[in-house]
């Protein structure tokens, strides 16, 4: 895989904001977290903290400028608190010294006396007391109530999914540089610049002109920076505008770890029912999702859990109700997969406890259940192909499941220590921001004298390549070679209104922006150059870094094209915007078209347990995976094994575990485990053949998130190695199933 930054990173050269240069008189801000999950604040005493060596200023919610509020879809969260704590590790106060051992050495003076509340934490406790966050809400299909009396098998159950922990390797962090008109110029480590300029500006009380915000690029971030990333960078900003110095701030490890969100908890209630060969006629679930102390990016979050209630299957009667609970937690917030996990995880749970009523293996109720093309989900919208379909008979054909599964058998027969499981994992993932306003995207692209290019875009690398996607599509369009083309930093004053790097949408919705400019540039050039020759426009183009005419080179270079045009005043510049169309949806109704179109794929996951010391090894998971056609395959399978192991991981290994007071214990990598690499199965990855997609960019379909729910197939797998040692095992779905849980369960 070559990443466009493998070579710097390699070299340890890689520039991300913690790594920028720092100004002159550079101040450094530690913020004060609260230490109690629930409270109101009765005495906040910060005199001994600013008169400390190095302490330059301490501020709190009154030093706030503008408005005290930090919120994005609602307006529940405050950049410092003011009154009311609601969860351990909230900001009270920022030290701002002129090191950064100073200002959190002064963070022991602070004097605080806060009124202890009760706290809560389970989102079951939280919906009973009413601490709700915006109303419930309920996808429906059919008739569900009718359709009960028609099943052969109606079983019922609960299933929980934990928590996960982003592990991003450059931890939150925020520059804040004051100008000389007044504003101020961010360096923040955001997948959302804009709601970041935003945010800040109206921390301060400013325009958002005033505010310029720059990503270089991120150490990582699964969506933890997606909203979690604006409270950092609006504390540093707050600090440099009201000192007129710049001010950094950088959390570390552990602090990251305890202050901020992470995958969305969910507790789960489901009821299924089938005919006696296995179709699911009715389908009910209710979700619970454990929001944390403010909204966040709940709402939408729990939006996609309901757009995913049924996975991959087609089930004709369907009620679906999620409803988001406020809890005395740091805020959870986006996390790869945005909420589609989390239902996809009860949906296999339903059908997985189906099979055992009905006696027959998962894989048959799956295969009789999948989507088909022309298929109506919960939501309105038709299933667009028979990916579906196609993805299993050929993950079927090339590894051949009927024979894993006797292999499997055979293994089982003869080890009394050891056993195996097996389960096939198909993953439908909706590709587009559930909020349709957000499916828009611009770029602006300079065409230098020299005939090299840049490109400026909203998408922000993140190590997942999607700059390297989007110079492919200049390339190709521009009829030149990759190297010509350079990505610059992703910059609000370059790309405003930006939408942010998020819902496996950056490559397509900045790729189709980015052709439309180049086209724009290639149509002037064309024109100019028939005019000239007295050719028809329609005749020219720019193929392999030369003008032709019906395919023939005319003897005019990229550089001789561009050094021509130049001299003509031809404009070498040019931007322009996208909006995914034919998209929307109707809340009122909960009924729409959402999306472009679908991400499709299968695995079949092998696990083996360790009967003596229940310890779980995940063995191999064969994909197959629709990617239409790859604008880089060897990212886009990069980008599958990558999903695929932290799907692994938050289904098997990575738990939060807090304390009763509302602490997380598992604060470090020390305590809280992620897979290695000695925990890594054999992974075959096979792309679906002949399957363009046109709504993508160039035919291609973008591969970020849809991965990760393979992984939910190691739960599984282990679930039925553990049925082989006990055929009377309780199917119990909790989530993440650890070693601690599989032990427990071999030696009740």
């Amino acid at each position: 895989m070559k990443h466009d930054d493998a070579l710097l990173h390699v070299r340890g050269a890689a520039r991300f904001v913690r790594d920028i240069p720092v100004p002159q008189r550079t101040l450094y801000a530690a913020p004060v977290p609260s230490p109690v999950a629930h409270g109101k604040i009765s005495r906040l005493d910060t005199s001994a903290a600013a008169a400390h060596e190095g302490v330059v200023a301490v501020f709190t919610a009154r030093d706030i400028p503008g408005q005290n509020q930090i919120g994005n879809i609602i307006q529940d969260e405050t950049l410092l608190a003011a009154e009311d704590v609601d969860y351990a590790g909230q900001p009270l106060a920022l030290i701002v010294a002129e090191s950064r051992e100073a200002a959190r050495a002064a963070r022991s003076l602070i004097e605080l006396e806060i009124e202890s509340l009760p706290p809560v934490f389970d989102p079951r406790q939280a919906w009973a007391q009413g601490e709700i966050i915006g109303v419930p809400r309920t996808f429906a299909l059919g008739d569900v109530d009718r359709e009960w009396s028609r099943c052969h098998v109606v079983v019922s159950g609960r299933a929980d999914s934990g928590g996960q922990e982003h592990i991003y390797l450059e931890t939150q962090t925020a520059l804040a540089i004051p100008r000389d008109d007044g504003g101020l110029k961010v360096y923040s480590a955001t997948q959302a610049p804009t709601v970041v300029q935003r945010i800040v500006a109206r921390v301060l009380g400013l325009a958002m002109h005033q505010v310029e915000v720059e990503v270089p690029r991120l150490g990582g971030a699964f969506g933890g920076k997606e909203d979690q990333a604006t409270a950092w960078a609006a504390l540093a900003a707050l600090a440099a505008f009201r000192l007129g110095r710049p001010v950094k701030l950088t959390l570390s490890r552990q602090e990251d770890v305890r202050w901020t969100g992470k995958r969305h908890p969910y507790s789960s209630d489901y009821k299924i029912g089938l005919t006696e060969q296995g179709k699911i006629l009715a389908y009910e679930v209710t979700f619970y999702q454990n929001a944390g102390a403010s909204a966040d990016l709940s709402p939408a979050i729990l939006e996609r859990t309901l757009f995913h209630t049924t996975n991959s299957y087609f089930i004709p009667h369907v009620r679906a109700t999620a409803v988001s609970c406020r809890t005395h937690l740091p805020p959870f917030t986006a996390f790869r997969g945005f909420g589609g996990p989390q239902a996809m995880f009860v949906m296999e749970a339903a059908i997985t406890q189906s099979a055992a009523a009905l006696g027959v293996p998962a894989a048959k109720i799956q295969r009789e259940n999948l989507l088909r093309q022309g298929d109506e989900l919960p939501y309105g919208m038709r299933l667009q192909s028979d990916s579906p379909i196609r993805c299993w008979d050929e993950l079927d054909r090339r590894h051949d499941l009927a024979a894993c599964r006797a292999r499997v058998a055979a293994f089982n027969r003869d080890h009394a220590l050891t056993k195996k499981g097996l389960a096939v994992m198909p993953v439908c993932f909706g590709i587009s921001f559930t909020t349709t306003y957000l499916n828009q995207a611009a770029s602006l692209v300079h065409v230098y004298t020299d005939g090299s290019v840049g490109v400026s875009t909203a998408a922000v690398e993140m190590g997942q390549g999607v700059h390297r996607k989007i110079r492919r599509v200049a390339a190709r369009t521009l009829g030149v070679d990759l190297d010509r083309i350079r990505m610059e930093s992703t910059n609000t004053t370059r790309v405003a209104n930006t939408s942010p790097t998020a819902a496996s949408s950056g490559a397509d919705l900045n790729g189709h922006a980015t052709r439309l400019a180049c086209l724009q540039i290639v149509e002037r050039l064309k024109q100019a150059v028939a005019a000239d020759r007295g050719f028809p426009a329609d005749d020219i183009g720019i193929e392999n870094e030369a003008v032709v005419r019906a395919g023939r080179p005319i003897g005019l270079s990229w550089e001789q094209l561009i050094s021509w045009a130049y001299a003509r005043r031809i404009p070498l510049s040019a931007y322009a915007g996208y909006a995914t169309p034919g998209i929307h949806f109707d809340k009122s109704k909960e009924k729409g078209h959402p999306f472009a179109y679908h991400a499709v794929g299968i695995a079949v996951v092998e696990a083996t347990v360790d009967g003596l010391r229940g310890i779980p090894r995940i063995d191999s998971v064969r994909i197959v995976h629709d990617v239409g056609q790859s604008l880089d395959p060897a990212t886009d399978r990069g980008q599958i094994e990558g999903g695929l192991m932290q799907g692994i991981g938050w289904m098997t290994c990575e738990e939060l575990v807090y304390s009763p007071e509302g602490k997380i214990l598992t604060d470090s990598m020390a305590t809280y485990k992620v897979p290695d690499i000695g925990a890594t199965p054999e992974v075959t990855v096979s792309f679906l053949d002949d399957a363009p997609q046109p709504a993508g960019i160039l035919g291609a379909k973008t591969v970020g998130e849809p991965p990760l729910m393979y992984g939910i197939g190691a739960y599984f797998a282990i679930l039925d190695a553990l049925r082989a040692f006990r055929p009377e095992l309780p199917l119990i779905f909790s989530a993440p199933l650890t070693a601690e849980k599989t032990f427990r369960a071999l030696w009740p």
